[in-house]
């Protein structure tokens, strides 16, 4: 009887391990290539340009049929999704395209 709870404890530790690497490897994937998927589950549509220190924009692909934006926040460094068709994104990714061409 207390083999079979070792057993169910080594199982549920292995894969609690897999669970936490996999995690862990999600995020560093990203900075390897492209998703082979969307990014972005759900989206910012509330002005926070302030907040903003960086702005990523991926174009839709194979693997994505949307136009992602990726902005990182200052202060904490999070990366929130941005609705690419509010308004002030609008005026933020106009901001950007027309900093390049300069």
């Amino acid at each position: 009887m207390m083999s079979s709870r070792v057993i169910v404890v080594a199982v549920m530790v292995f894969l609690a391990s897999l669970a936490i690497s996999e995690g862990m490897s999600l995020r560093s994937r990203r900075s390897l290539g492209p998703e082979k998927h969307c990014q972005c589950i759900k989206t910012e549509s509330k002005p926070i340009g302030r907040l903003i220190e960086k702005v990523e924009i991926i174009a839709s692909n194979s693997h994505c049929g949307e136009t992602e934006i990726i902005a990182t926040l200052k202060t904490t460094r999070e990366e929130v999704c941005l609705n690419p068709e509010a308004p002030w994104v609008k005026k933020v990714i106009k901001k950007i395209m027309s900093n390049r061409k300069r």
